[in-house]
């Protein structure tokens, strides 16, 4: 990054500047008659070879392009300068200047490495953006070029041949060059920093001395120095100048608003304006071409700001109906497409809506962590895709939701079904992937969009709650039947536990499912027992400080033992921690308050009621009122206060249905 030039740069182009100041008074005043090296035909010469010197040195400071590029501009003002030189002590004391000459080459040398250098200045803000600036500034440079040949330069195309080419490489260049730089203006928004500043100035006072410099050769009225030549080396102090001075960040095309708008049509009426001139005129050829040039430009531009809007509508339209992380469709393209089956669907050409839902997906996600849930969706929506393609369209609705849209042609519903199931099932260490489904075939079922969606989903939850509800009662079962007969007493236990438990999350407004699964976790959570001794289980007296501690390792047992099957992931982890206490104090993790899982809380309420309701070998049972006080008592330390509450209430309610109604 270049910072702004150091005392020292700064003073000598102030240095520079002054002289230069000078030298065109004395031009145009003339209040000294013996210039000597002051004001003298030299000067401008050493003035514009140390503007090189100082161009070339802000150079080094750079790196990359923008070191080229002012190498070359200091390159160009060297050339610019030795052809200078040459006409200077060669050519212009002759009584006729040969045209074209050593010196036309110098000077031609700088238009051609300055528009390479702008080049690799404007390169890095050139990009698909700013393809509308970059035409605007063309458009500019040609409308420019376009006046400034009809109001200025007409008279240099009027001489002999030699004269023509030479004079029109000047205008030509000097006018790519303007252009060139109003394009780099353009591309960065309209927006001039020092550095463009310096160097839109320098260019413009160059092209001034050059067309200056053309006219008055044209006509035969120059004589040197001519007033305006100091141009030149005010061009070549200013690109010094500018080498110092950082580049300012492009404006965004977005903030320019109507601005971007209204400059083309502005250079669109300029060329127009010179083409109405050479019509009632007969204006100059050249000033025909660049304003046509100029007009094809605003074309050039107009396509661009169709085609880039175009683009855009596309881009929107795509994202708005596609799910971003599988790049399926989303509902909203789903309800689009359905509606035209809906309406196109008949008896003898059937579709089959069918939707799908995971099965294991949350346990997954818990497992390996959202960046591989992602992942995995992503893959199984390829799957689905590669799966039902051509003859069907492949969709993700929300969450761990796909859908499948497809025309019959033969295949059986539950075919194209099973199908799908199939692409979206996967397992590997530790997880097992499989996919719930309901289907719809229009128009038998229905031929309204929103009611087809609204049945398969409907269907497909029936098949996954009966699926998870069949898988669970056999494990549960399974288990329950090993905890008996290693213990009889026990298995009653835990099936007064679970009808307490399941009648609490029925109580808290939880789903079936939740329900489900709260129960089977309240039937097995002293499943882990199996591996504690009966010793232990049936001490009369309290247990020592090493029996508790192999008592406390029940919970861990069981949550293995349960975990074992990838469909009661969710009970285990509610046995693990139905013996935390609600003050921390528990185990086997010394969970606290909410961080305890709601059912591992309702699951402790109603294990240690039971408990105290049921005579042990070192205890007897209690009546009811003294256990729910006790329960009341722990609330807060042990239970959870609303669990306990609730509880409570449904326990008194119980108690006052089954009370016998007193007669009046």
């Amino acid at each position: 990054m270049v910072s702004r030039p150091p005392p020292a740069v700064s003073r000598a182009l102030l240095a520079l500047g002054a002289w230069l100041a000078l030298y065109e008074l004395n031009v145009i005043f003339a209040f000294t008659a013996e210039a000597g090296v002051v004001f003298g035909r030299p000067a401008h010469l050493v003035i514009s070879f140390a503007a090189a010197a100082v161009c070339l040195a802000g150079a080094v400071r750079r790196r990359g392009a923008e070191r080229v590029a002012w190498v070359l501009v200091a390159l160009g003002i060297v050339g610019w300068n030795a052809g200078d030189t040459y006409w200077t002590t060669v050519l212009l004391d002759q009584s006729e200047i040969p045209v074209p000459s050593w010196a036309d080459a110098g000077y031609l040398a700088f238009p051609v490495l300055m528009f390479v250098a702008v080049a690799l200045l404007m390169r890095p803000t050139v990009d698909l953006a700013s393809r509308m600036l970059l035409a605007d500034g063309v458009a500019a440079g040609l409308a420019v070029g376009a006046v400034a040949v009809v109001l200025v330069v007409g008279d240099v195309f009027h001489a002999d041949a030699e004269s023509v080419a030479v004079n029109l490489a000047y205008a030509v260049s000097d006018l790519v060059l303007l252009g060139l730089v109003v394009g780099a203006v353009a591309i960065r928004g309209w927006h001039f920093d020092r550095m463009w500043a310096l160097v839109g100035a320098a260019v413009a006072a160059f092209w001034i001395a050059d067309t200056s410099y053309l006219v008055a050769i044209a006509d035969g009225s120059y004589t040197f120095p001519g007033v305006l030549d100091v141009g030149w080396s005010a061009c070549f102090l200013l690109l010094a100048g500018a080498a110092w001075q950082p580049a300012g960040e492009a404006v965004a095309v977005e903030r320019l608003r109507r601005r971007v708008a209204l400059l083309p049509l502005g250079f669109a009426a300029l060329a127009l304006g010179v083409l109405a001139e050479a019509a009632f005129s007969g204006g100059s050829q050249p000033g025909v071409v660049l304003a046509v040039g100029s007009l094809l430009a605003v074309g050039v531009r107009l396509w661009v700001t169709f085609d880039a809007h175009a683009g855009m509508l596309e881009l929107s339209r795509h994202e708005a109906l596609t799910d971003p992380l599988t790049g399926l469709g989303n509902r909203r393209a789903l309800m689009a497409h359905l509606h035209r089956a809906v309406a196109q669907a008949h008896a003898a050409a059937p579709e089959v809506l069918v939707l799908y839902d995971l099965d294991g997906f949350k346990h997954y996600n818990d497992s390996f962590g959202h960046p591989a849930g992602d992942a995995l969706l992503a893959r199984l929506g390829q799957r689905l895709t590669e799966q039902v393609e051509p003859d069907a369209s492949a969709y993700r609705i929300g969450g761990d939701e796909f859908c499948v849209l497809a025309t019959l042609d033969g295949r059986s519903p539950e075919a194209v079904a099973r199908a799908g199931a199939a692409a979206l099932s996967d397992e590997g260490s530790g997880f097992r992937i499989g996919a719930s489904f309901g289907t719809v075939v229009l128009p038998q079922d229905t031929d309204v969009s929103e009611q087809a969606l609204r049945v398969a989903d409907q269907r497909m939850y029936a098949q996954k709650h009966g699926g998870r509800a069949s898988a669970g009662r056999q494990v549960s079962d399974v288990l329950v039947t090993a905890l008996v007969e290693r213990d009889g007493h026990l298995g009653e236990h835990v099936r007064d536990v679970a009808a307490l438990a399941t009648a609490v999350a029925r109580g808290l407004g939880m789903d079936d499912e939740q329900c489900e699964q709260i129960g089977h976790a309240a039937m097995l959570h002293d499943v882990g027992k199996v591996a504690i001794p009966d010793a232990i289980l049936d001490k009369p007296g309290p247990l020592d400080e090493s029996e508790w501690a192999f008592l406390r390792r029940h919970t861990i047992v069981g949550e293995r033992i349960i975990g074992a099957a990838p469909a009661m992931r969710g009970v285990a982890d509610v046995v693990r921690s139905s013996h935390e206490r609600w003050d921390g104090a528990g185990y086997p993790d010394g969970l606290a308050r909410e961080e305890i899982p709601l059912g591992a809380r309702i699951v402790a309420v109603c294990d240690a009621y039971d408990a105290m309701r049921t005579a042990r070998p070192y205890s007897s049972a209690r009546p009811e009122a003294e256990v729910l006080e006790e329960l009341r008592r722990c609330r807060g330390s042990q239970f959870d206060p609303g669990i306990v509450e609730l509880f409570c209430r449904q326990r008194l309610a119980i108690a006052a249905e089954s009370s016998p109604t007193p007669v009046g």
